[in-house]
């Protein structure tokens, strides 16, 4: 015989329960004080003598949600009791982002070189390194339990870091492909491997990816073969244009032999008789003087 699932019993309506509206209201009223309960807006049954009303919440924080007020009776009861009064988000309501565990929420910008981070067993990017049987030279040689590297790169784990690496800011250029590429400079030190045919690592002190893994067509201003075009300078220097062939030159006295000169001139003018004659030698020499009529009658008076 086929076999046939489980009926659920469908939970009849109560009357005394969802007549009882002041009831609920009075039991979210209570504890939303002060904050005013909105409008009545639905009555379910939760189970038998059990039923929850749904009043409007008017809280600008909780736009969608309802105060949620369960009652309850007593077999062969007539009065509905309150059970519970909560908050609960009806559709449309804002809700925080679903919860996303801690080792899930890490981004790579995250971590520095002093955290650790959690064991991944099923690391989709790693497989087991004795699993390998690959022709490829780089992959691990020693393929017996317990020798070499526990786990190595799976072909996931290849394709994830080319893709991320690629389409980062060490991969190519937007638009038309640049003439000099990270793949004709003499400072790209190549990969090993089947990664080897898009990827390098920039050995240019100069560079600002020195250190870092560049894509093949990356591209920069401190390739190996660019250079800066020689244009010559706004403010040229020009040469003196003087005609020397019409000047005649004198050599430029030393600077003893124009003291020497200066000195035989001074004596020369010392031994010069002056031109005022002997009397006014005399008289500058503080020798006797005549006084003058004007004088003379002066000394008279």
């Amino acid at each position: 015989m086929p076999k046939t699932g489980a009926r659920t019993r469908a939970v009849k309506k109560d009357a005394v329960l969802e007549a009882a509206l002041d009831v609920a209201r009075a039991g979210a009223e209570a504890v939303a004080h002060p904050r005013p309960v909105g409008e009545h807006v639905g009555f379910e049954m939760v189970s038998e003598r059990l039923g929850t009303h749904y009043f409007a919440s008017t809280d600008a924080g909780y736009v969608g949600w309802c105060w949620a007020v369960t009652l309850a009776r007593v077999p062969r009861g007539r009065v509905a009791t309150v059970c519970e009064v909560d908050m609960t988000p009806r559709e449309g309501a804002l809700l925080a982002p679903e919860w996303v565990p801690w080792e899930a929420r890490l981004r790579p910008s995250d971590i520095s070189r002093e955290d650790t981070l959690p064991y991944v067993a099923d690391d989709v990017r790693l497989e087991q390194g004795f699993e390998d049987t690959s022709d490829d030279p780089d992959l691990p040689v020693v393929r017996d339990l317990g020798l070499g590297r526990p786990r190595v790169l799976s072909e996931e784990g290849r394709s994830q870091a080319a893709k991320r690496w690629y389409e980062s800011e060490r991969g190519p250029k937007s638009g038309r492909r640049p003439r000099n590429t990270c793949s004709t400079c003499g400072f790209l030190m190549k990969m090993s491997g089947d990664i080897r045919t898009m990827f390098g690592v920039c050995a240019n002190e100069w560079a600002t990816d020195d250190g870092a893994v560049v894509s093949l067509d990356h591209t920069c201003g401190s390739h190996s073969e660019t250079d800066v075009p020689k244009n010559g300078t706004a403010w040229p220097v020009r040469p003196s244009r003087v005609n020397e062939g019409a000047l005649d030159a004198e050599p430029m006295p030393r600077a003893s032999e124009q003291a020497g000169t200066q000195t035989v001139a001074q004596q020369a003018q010392e031994a010069t008789p002056s031109e005022d004659g002997p009397e006014e030698a005399a008289r500058s020499e503080g020798g006797p003087q005549e006084a003058t009529p004007s004088e003379a009658s002066m000394n008279t008076d």
